[in-house]
């Protein structure tokens, strides 16, 4: 009888592997715009957040093994119409995250060379980002892992770059745009538009999920899944806070941020190279240089999300919750269909943006609305997830785990209930940052996304229950 294979995958693997699957270098920018209170968010987020979703995404992903992933533990607990509407807001916010992509890809080609690309030039680069990314989506990951493994680094070596950078001009000139002088300037407003921060930083820590999937390749999971995520957010969130002090020691820091584009990153990198007196030639290389490894990274995080977004959608199709056209693969076992789907819909959006901003410069169709769109859909379809956990902890008692998280009783229901509050609060606040006629009126797109998205989602789950029946 053959010996099984060892297991390879150790702490360090997992702590790694966390980090590579949640770090994009695109939220950076909503990050800085928090400022210094966001050192109060993470810690406070990391603990009441991170933590007890990670190690519920590690018990149902052990208990309940499936491809479908979230789509199948919520429908055990709640049934098909609750998991259409997590399939559904799982995917579309990924056509919206590549459409918000394809914006930041012009922003920083435009900030990086300082010119005003026309309006063809502008469709043009979005249309062939879009379907570059699109065409890498029908192809298995393995055969695309070298350009995940190579947009890794890039990630990490940009991202230290700005943050070592700007404690550097920080050390040099003892100058910050944004100066802690007290306690006091760590501390948030609890006000709805300082809670609107919220989502900003749960959209970060989206895809801790994963680690669950590992268990059978770890030597010793049930010690090292609540470390791995501990470690790993621990260090995601260095990797977050790093680069965004450098954006705040370089620039005062401005909400404005959020929805400004991608091109702030050139103007955060210009102030620190001018910072550290950089030649202008020199710092214009280094800066192009930069910019398009920012755009590489672009490429390889859709390239490393699109197999397990488009796995769940041609699930849930299968199952009836999505289109069926949704569920084709082609020869090699990737739901390309799903995978083409996503190009078109993306390339709608940006072809959209670039007229409505042609019709009105005030509409902001761009990286902001599409980004901010992408994350609220995104943290709704996990909201179902925490109250599935306890009530299969509850009707699936008896079932063995391979992994149960280390509460029970009141302690399990208050470390599902929390995030579960947090994720509402979260999506509430980012849309009604305010309740005055100018914030509404100034968020009309946003909320028309939300309504639009939603409207959708209900015609699918009513496609559901009458086929259900």
């Amino acid at each position: 009888m053959a010996d099984k294979p060892k297991k390879k995958f150790k702490l360090m693997d997992a702590i790694l592997g966390t980090v590579c699957l949640t770090l994009v270098c695109e939220s950076v920018m909503p990050t800085a715009a928090i400022g210094n209170t966001q050192y109060f968010w993470w810690i406070f987020l990391l603990l009441f957040f991170c933590v007890p979703y990670g190690m519920i995404t590690a018990e149902l992903g052990t208990t309940y093994p499936s491809e479908g992933g979230m789509y199948d533990w919520v429908k055990r607990a709640f049934g098909p119409k609750w998991a259409g509407r997590v399939a559904w807001n799982y995917w579309i916010n990924f056509p919206l995250w590549i459409a918000s992509l394809a914006v930041a890809v012009t922003d920083i080609i435009a900030g990086m060379f300082n010119i005003e690309l026309s309006v063809i030039m502008l469709l043009l680069l979005q249309l062939v980002y879009v379907w570059l990314v699109t065409f890498l989506s029908t192809k298995r990951i393995g055969e695309s892992k070298y350009i995940v493994n190579l947009g890794t680094f890039c990630k990490v070596a940009l991202l230290l770059v700005i943050g070592c950078l700007g404690i550097y001009v920080f050390c040099k000139t003892g100058e910050s745009a944004n100066p802690i002088t007290s306690a006091k300037d760590l501390f948030p407003e609890f006000s709805l538009d300082g809670l609107s921060f919220i989502s900003i930083i749960l959209f970060n820590f989206m895809g801790f999920e994963v680690v669950g999937t590992w268990v059978d390749d770890m030597e010793h999971p049930k010690k090292d899944i609540p470390k791995a995520l501990i470690f790993g957010g621990l260090l995601m969130a260095l990797f977050y806070i790093l680069p965004a002090t450098g954006f705040n020691i370089a620039l005062p820091a401005n909400d404005e941020w959020i929805g400004a584009g991608a091109e702030i990153v050139v103007d955060v990198l210009t102030a620190l190279f001018t910072a550290v007196g950089l030649g202008a030639g020199t710092m214009k290389l280094v800066i192009i240089v930069m910019g398009f490894m920012f755009i590489y990274t672009f490429i390889a995080n859709i390239a490393s999300w699109s197999f397990g977004v488009n796995e769940v959608a041609a699930y849930a199709a299968e199952d009836g919750s999505m289109p069926k056209m949704f569920a084709k693969k082609n020869s090699e076992g990737v739901p390309a269909t799903a995978a083409y789907i996503n190009g078109v819909v993306a390339s709608i959006i940006v072809v959209f943006g670039i007229i409505a901003n042609l019709i009105s410069e005030d509409f902001g169709a761009g990286f902001g609305l599409f980004f901010c769109l992408s994350w609220i859909t995104l943290l709704v379809g996990y909201i179902p997830m925490f109250l599935a956990f306890l009530k299969l902890r509850k009707v699936d008692a008896n079932k063995e785990r391979p992994y149960k998280a280390p509460f029970d009783g009141a302690m399990a229901k208050v470390a599902a209930i929390v995030p579960f509050i947090l994720l509402i609060a979260g999506v509430v606040f980012t849309i009604f940052g305010d309740f005055s006629v100018e914030y509404l009126q100034e968020n009309i797109p946003l909320i028309a996304g939300v309504v639009l998205s939603f409207i959708i989602e209900e015609i699918l789950v009513a496609r559901i229950k009458t086929k259900k029946a």
